[in-house]
């Protein structure tokens, strides 16, 4: 366990308060697994808690939480919560959907249990006597490796559609199964998720993505159908042709951030979006050009302002994720121009390396002239400087000839015994 953990509870305990570590932290260890949080829950006050700690700062409008700071370290400290009713003050307040926007009740450890979402969060270790308090069949449905809702899913996802991302997140990562009657209505309400703040959404998709588990993550949203709602213009086009290009680039984008991840590997989600969006990035980019009549890389540049600001919409990309996104975009046009001696200076732009990613994702999921600048690129990129010199200058004399007959194949040919054509003031054709 988190020493800075212990020290919260301890003194909480010491100062006649009940502390409980609870949730995740209780679960991981009990299967044997290193937790990554560690979480509090007493009976003490935000306000309590504030005069006991001088390390502590207060955070959050929906749930009133204390946040101990310990350096990097952070014990997130929440009061017991409640039974919540609609009243006129600031306690507790949902909208017409049933989300709770707000929900500062304060309870005993018997109601805080009922309102966690699935029985194997709702553990509780007491400081006081060392023992775990189970509530709903909690340590049963970790024995049998069960997602198990407490109360009756619906209401429960209605009140934070969150919670069906999390179903999905619990069950892969600690290799369970979600219950039937948990699962049941999660399609049905899906749409829900639509109507969470973009910015809420973004913390949700990095846990999901970004953890190891991307590929099965992957696979049970859009069987539940959980990614429409995060991602509607790759869903769009996942629906129209999953079998083609976009459905393997998806798979292969998921297992490639899950090697990176496993293999403990930086992964940042500049590439995420870039690589995922690419699709509807160019399909827009076509659609820009066939109506406008604008240059490829004009039409490029205004769809990634809208494909950009389209995903924002539900998911509240930081802009020091989505400007390098847009650059990664930008070099994907740069590839066929600069083989050759230019390839020199373009290997040395400091978004190269995302790009050059990008274009082996998309050489392995288009194949045809993608694949073929792929693998111009690759023996270039991992050769060494001899051989880039040779690949460069055979790249530039190929490009030479090229042009060459594409001015051969334009001049007209001459006619033995021909007439003279009559004079004329027009200059021919070069």
């Amino acid at each position: 366990m988190s020493e800075n953990a212990i020290k919260v509870l301890y003194r909480l305990h010491k100062s006649g308060f009940k502390a409980y570590l609870v949730g995740g932290g209780v679960r991981d260890i009990l299967l044997g697994l290193q937790p990554k949080d560690f979480d509090v829950v007493t009976n003490a006050t935000p306000e309590e808690i504030k005069k006991l700690f001088r390390n502590c700062r207060l955070v959050g409008r929906r749930f009133r939480l204390a946040h101990i700071v310990f350096g990097r370290d952070v014990i997130e400290v929440a009061t017991l919560r409640g039974h919540h009713v609609v009243t006129e003050d600031k306690t507790s307040k949902t909208n017409a959907e049933g989300r709770l926007l707000r929900d500062n009740v304060y309870g005993t450890i018997d109601e805080d249990a009922e309102r966690r979402d699935f029985t194997i969060n709702a553990l509780y270790y007491d400081i006081s006597d060392f023992s775990i308090h189970s509530y709903g069949g909690g340590l049963n449905d970790l024995k049998s490796r069960t997602i198990r809702m407490i109360g009756d899913p619906n209401t429960r996802y209605r009140e934070d559609p969150v919670r069906m991302l999390r179903a999905v997140r619990f069950a892969t990562k600690l290799n369970m199964t979600i219950d039937s009657a948990t699962a049941e209505p999660i399609s049905e309400l899906a749409p829900l998720l639509k109507d969470i703040p973009a910015a809420r959404m973004y913390e949700e998709v990095l846990k999901l993505f970004f953890n190891g588990q991307a590929e099965n993550n992957f696979n049970m949203m859009r069987e539940l159908g959980l990614f429409e709602p995060l991602f509607p213009l790759v869903d769009s086009h996942l629906v129209e042709d999953v079998e083609g290009p976009i459905g393997k680039m998806m798979q292969t984008i998921m297992e490639n951030t899950d090697a990176r991840v496993n293999a403990e590997k930086t992964v940042t989600p500049a590439f995420f979006y870039a690589a995922i969006l690419w699709y509807p990035l160019s399909q827009r980019a076509d659609d820009i050009a066939l109506e406008s009549g604008l240059s490829v890389y004009d039409a490029y540049y205004a769809a990634m302002g809208d494909v950009m600001e389209q995903q924002c919409r539900t998911i509240s990309i930081p802009r020091r994720f989505s400007t390098p996104a847009k650059d990664i975009w930008q070099l994907q046009l740069r590839f066929d121009r600069n083989q050759g001696t230019r390839a020199f200076k373009f290997i040395e732009h400091p978004k190269f390396r995302a790009a050059y990613d990008l274009l082996l994702l998309r050489a392995s999921a288009e194949g045809g002239a993608v694949a073929k600048s792929a693998a111009w690129w690759k023996s270039f990129v991992e050769g060494g400087e001899e051989q880039r010199s040779v690949i460069a200058r055979s790249a530039n004399k190929g490009s030479r000839n090229r042009n060459s007959n594409q001015r051969r194949r334009r001049k007209p040919s001459a006619k033995k015994n021909a007439k003279p054509a009559a004079p004329s003031s027009d200059k021919p054709d070069e």
